[in-house]
């Protein structure tokens, strides 16, 4: 996490967007700790690269997908099915978030689907 790296616009609304609403050092564009006796404005606000040590150690990793599109591309994966990059802290998940939720649905679906016929087989063989 060394260095200084030059965000892309996205990124740095992104990083704006997470600056003001998780930083505990954000006070109405100013920051805290830097505060003096004198306003100081919030660095992370005004530049397009991470300046902040506290928000890339404690506010940048809440965002999981910014932190490991800056910093941890081997933690980042594919989705099987879009192909889309995403996030994640285990090495079992297959799928972004969006295709896991229509995964699940499709798949307990079939679950429910082949329950029923069993069940109706079940049902037919004893009035047999």
């Amino acid at each position: 996490m060394t260095g200084v790296r030059r965000l892309a616009p996205p990124q740095s609304r992104r990083v704006n967007a997470l600056v003001r609403r998780e930083c505990c050092n954000y006070d109405c564009g100013n920051c805290i700790l830097l505060d003096d006796g004198d306003e100081c404005v919030c660095p992370q606000t005004i530049s397009f690269s991470l300046l902040c040590k506290w928000f890339r150690a404690a506010v940048l990793p809440l965002d999981k997908e910014l932190y490991a599109d800056l910093y941890a591309p081997e933690d980042r994966r594919r989705c099987e099915v879009c192909g889309a990059p995403f996030a994640s802290s285990s090495n079992s998940v297959k799928y972004c978030p969006d295709c896991r939720k229509r995964i699940q649905r499709r798949q307990a679906a079939e679950r429910k689907r082949k329950q029923r016929l069993l069940s109706r087989n079940r049902g037919e063989k004893a009035l047999v």
